[in-house]
């Protein structure tokens, strides 16, 4: 195992968690984002009102893109044990 492999190989896992993490990041945003600018213009300041929709959007995201995710990690995880096979011991 030489560090071009290492390096390899936690490039490759920083991009899969990222591309993993970032729909519920970016719902997360823009459902925050469309909330406070509602509390802007209403002028209310419940802070609670921003936490549940953005909860919602999230789970719903989770619940649309969690099938690739799954198989996205499968993936990865299935590469890393074929692998291992081959590192010299």
């Amino acid at each position: 195992m030489n560090a071009s492999y290492v390096l390899t190989f936690f490039h490759e896992a920083l991009t899969l968690a990222a591309m993993l993490s970032m729909p519920a990041l970016m719902v997360g945003l823009v459902v925050g984002l469309i909330v406070s600018v509602f509390q802007a213009v209403t002028q209310i300041n419940e802070q609670t009102l921003a936490l549940i929709p953005k909860i919602v959007a999230i789970v719903a995201i989770l619940m649309l893109t969690g099938n690739w995710m799954l198989a996205q990690l499968m993936t990865f995880t299935t590469k890393v044990f074929n692998q291992i096979s081959h590192l010299p011991g």
